[in-house]
């Protein structure tokens, strides 16, 4: 039967919602399930920000991609990148157009919320060796109790030398874990509020509980814990005062569902915004605008410091790029920011059906419809936001649409309850248009966290479009 009048009007005018998934070929799916089993093994080889550097920097090599550093001069179609203090890393494939005509920028973020060592953290008490914790980022704090967690990091000695850790992802390594209370004895702490049912200083980290044999020596349990550390990695107790030791969930990132359709583990904000960037960037060929992709730090924490998007090395790197293209002179840094386009490649929290209270329905993204278009972050008012002007909404749309990309649009949550921010606004403050666009999460900033494979997949077509303008 013909479709009624209407129902073709509501057809034309509607913005239908539909899965992903529906009327999907057989060859568009092993595509989508192939690229989730490569980012998943992405996800468990760098569940810190320097393990996303490491890894991402071995597939920039294999593809093309050369340091900087070793460029004399650069032409369009060369690939390079620059590495900040292992901690972010910057890339490039130059254009056939002046750096002044502006660059096509992605940038995510390789850090995620963790459970970080404080600078003295090592101490014995009741028979247990333990470490004090200071959290990163954004956490429900119970959500990191009784769960297996793997240690991962650097130790650098006063001489200069770096000592890597990497224990709990092995099967044959010991995890640790962060205690918490019997529910027999919890009736106080089941009183507290839901954000003090665990407080930041009760984070202490289960580390050992055999003593050195000596009874003459105090804080055996430490000691012993110490000298383990001695004898494996040369490690003394004032070496923690120069490290960098993070506590990351050593769940390993599975497929989740009877139909494996999604993705869950841990880190997924944003590094599965870090791959898909990454990846959307190596097949592009010689773009006509020079295309960037930027995978920062410190995001989680408000893109401060040397290694976050607020740090002066991004500047310092598109300089290099302008001097070693014989494109620099006066006021050509302030032409490349003023006509560049940027997505600030960050995910939005996915509605979620067991608490649909939190969210306004019509403008929340949901998982397995695409990556989606964010025009505004902020908290209540837009506080803190960068709102992209509808002219550059209009141009990724239509590069999106232009290349049969499935996206969506949505804000974070209901207006009054909370918000968030991204590298956005550190971006808009460049003079660069700019907008966010990521893919949706079930159980953001939790130790597990939810994603479409479907999302994951579109979100790879939408960069790698958007690269190529």
């Amino acid at each position: 039967m013909e479709n009624t009048e209407g129902q073709k009007l509501k057809e034309e005018l509607f913005n239908d919602k539909k899965t992903g998934w529906e009327g999907m070929s057989e060859e568009i799916r092993s595509a989508v399930f192939k690229f989730a089993d490569e980012y998943m093994d992405y996800l468990n080889s760098s569940k810190t920000e320097k393990e996303i550097v490491k890894t991402s920097k071995d597939i920039f090599i294999k593809n093309g991609f050369v340091d900087l550093n070793e460029k004399q001069d650069l032409k369009a179609g060369d690939r390079v990148f620059l590495v900040n203090r292992d901690r972010t890393i910057f890339s490039a494939i130059i254009g056939q157009e002046s750096l002044e005509n502006g660059i096509r920028m992605i940038a995510a973020h390789g850090d995620s919320p963790r459970i970080d060592l404080k600078p003295n953290p090592l101490y014995e008490d009741s028979g247990l060796g333990l470490f004090k914790t200071h959290y990163y980022g954004g956490i429900k704090k119970y959500q990191w109790t009784n769960i297996p967690l793997s240690m991962h990091g650097t130790f650098v000695k006063s001489n200069g030398e770096k000592i890597e850790i990497t224990m709990g992802e092995k099967e044959e390594d010991p995890i640790f874990t962060i205690s918490d209370l019997l529910p027999h004895l919890a009736a106080q702490q089941m009183d507290r509020k839901l954000k003090e049912g665990v407080q930041g200083e009760e984070l202490n980290i289960v580390a050992g509980s055999i003593p050195f044999e000596d009874e003459k020596v105090s804080e055996a349990i430490k000691l012993n814990i110490l000298k383990l550390l001695n004898d494996t990695y040369g490690i003394k107790e004032i070496d923690f005062t120069s490290s960098e030791i993070e506590f990351v969930p050593a769940f390993k990132a599975k497929s989740l569902g009877f139909d494996r359709s999604m993705v869950a583990g841990y880190g997924q904000d944003d590094k599965v915004c870090c791959y898909t960037a990454l990846r959307g960037i190596l097949d592009i060929g010689t773009p006509k605008n020079t295309a960037v992709c930027v995978l920062t730090d410190k995001e989680e924490i408000g893109f401060c410091g040397v290694t976050g998007m607020e740090s002066k090395t991004f500047e310092y790197f598109i300089t290099e790029l302008l001097n070693k293209a014989d494109q620099n002179r006066p006021n050509a840094l302030e032409k490349v920011f003023h006509n560049s386009k940027v997505i600030s490649a960050d995910v939005d929290g996915a509605f979620d059906p067991s608490f649909p209270s939190s969210f306004d329905k019509t403008n929340s993204c949901f998982i397995g419809k695409g990556p989606t278009i964010v025009k505004y972050t902020g908290s209540r008012g837009k506080s803190g936001a960068s709102e992209a002007p509808a002219e550059f909404v209009a141009e990724v749309r239509g590069i999106f649409e232009k290349n049969s990309v499935v996206y969506q649009s949505s804000e974070l949550g209901k207006v009054d309850l909370g918000g968030g921010g991204t590298i956005a606004v550190v971006l808009a403050n460049r003079g660069m248009s700019v907008i966010d666009c990521g893919v949706p999460v079930l159980s953001m900033h939790s130790p597990y966290e939810i994603t479409s494979k479907f999302d994951v997949y579109q979100a790879y077509k939408a960069y790698e479009a958007f690269y190529k303008g």
